[in-house]
């Protein structure tokens, strides 16, 4: 079934605020909760985060595919898996909703709407690790929705969690939730002003994943449904683009 661009728009929307509200939430109630041990809310926000990264991608998948990420967007439409005239749709939803799942969190833990991270995340290996999460995230993605599809939520959800350990950025890889956690003061912030390079890390993964795997997988087979292909249109219609 193709929804209209409204739907899958709206589906980006609640999704990405679903996801920010979950990273910023458990990161509040983690801290809160931890009694000052860090580890602890990491583990905390870790679970909660992909969690709820396979509950929305099972959700939103069928809709609109659950990018609920401009990276994922634009090596999607790069692939000819949806129509550029398209893309500045779902960045705005992706966007618009990850500033508005920071709002729902704070309103939720009674702070203020928004307020300026002064979280520190600077530094080369900050950015490399950015690269290396969002490298490795677009692998998953493409790896599993050309081979094993159906895969896709599950193996998204385990890759950020692991990946919330092994890098020392704990994982953006997203630049919607680069820019919306910068508006967050909480154990899940960055500040504003280290947000560009975390963005630009992020979307040079993405290109040099997309870049391999294209080169490793050129075929993007028919079943494939769940994200990142043929959730718009089939093949034959992707070759007019």
């Amino acid at each position: 079934m193709k929804f209209s661009l409204r739907a899958r728009m709206t589906a980006e929307f609640l999704g990405t605020a679903f996801l920010l509200a979950a990273v910023v939430g458990s990161g509040i109630m983690g801290e809160r909760l931890s009694g000052g041990n860090v580890a602890i809310a990491l583990l905390a926000n870790t679970i909660a985060t992909g969690a709820a990264l396979v509950a929305l991608i099972l959700t939103f998948g069928p809709i609109s595919g659950a990018h609920l990420n401009p990276a994922v967007t634009l090596a999607d439409a790069s692939q000819r898996g949806m129509l550029w005239s398209e893309v500045p749709g779902y960045l705005l939803a992706q966007v618009a909703g990850a500033y508005a799942g920071v709002a729902c969190a704070h309103l939720m833990f009674a702070l203020p709407i928004f307020s300026a991270s002064r979280h520190a995340r600077a530094g080369v290996p900050q950015a490399f690790s950015e690269f290396i999460a969002t490298f490795g995230l677009m692998s998953v993605i493409w790896g599993c929705s050309r081979l094993r599809s159906s895969a896709v939520p599950f193996a998204v959800g385990a890759y950020i969690t692991a990946a919330y350990w092994f890098t020392a950025s704990t994982s953006f890889a997203n630049p919607a939730v680069s820019l919306a956690r910068a508006a967050t003061d909480t154990f899940a912030g960055v500040r504003p002003v280290d947000v560009p390079t975390f963005v630009a890390a992020q979307f040079l993964g993405a290109a040099a994943a997309t870049i391999l795997f294209r080169w490793m997988v050129p075929a993007l087979p028919s079943a494939a449904t769940n994200i990142l292909v043929s959730h718009l249109r089939d093949e034959s219609e992707a070759g007019n683009v």
